[in-house]
């Protein structure tokens, strides 16, 4: 997981979703323009988000991501999780002796050590930054009535 663009990259489409999306949804096209990404690329970040509950789908000429749950409610462990699965062929060199017995234990050790710090934070402290940095409105979770 370490070192991998996908993790990082989900975060970035997660957050974007959740400084975008409002009480409506956010199109694929739109997170791909504004992370200058080829919307195909994404295909393969969304659908494991959609799958694990972090976001929720809708199809449609108004369709479109949104997060399936306040924001405060995902942790960004769970988002890396959900893209980072087994199944990946090895990369050349990781069927070696010297990786296998000593290289892929101890980056499964700073792994888990990671994903456990990442389960400690939620998309919430990311928003807020982005909001610290000008790059969002308000914090979202927040609902005003006028009367």
């Amino acid at each position: 997981m370490l070192l991998q663009p996908r993790p990082a990259l989900a975060l970035a489409v997660v957050l974007d979703v959740a400084l975008h999306a409002g009480r409506g949804t956010v199109s694929a096209a739109d997170i791909a323009e504004r992370l200058g990404l080829a919307r195909r690329g994404l295909e393969p970040i969304l659908q494991p988000l959609s799958r694990a509950g972090v976001l929720a789908s809708t199809r449609g000429p108004s369709g479109g991501y949104k997060l399936a749950r306040p924001r405060r409610g995902i942790t960004l462990g769970e988002v890396v999780r959900a893209v980072t699965g087994e199944g990946l062929p090895p990369a050349e060199g990781e069927s070696s002796r010297l990786f296998t017995v000593v290289v892929q234990p101890f980056w499964a050790e700073m792994d888990a050590e990671t994903l456990t710090r990442l389960d400690g934070v939620s998309l919430d402290v990311l928003a807020r930054r982005a909001a610290g940095a000008g790059l969002a409105s308000a914090p979202g979770d927040v609902i005003s009535f006028s009367i």
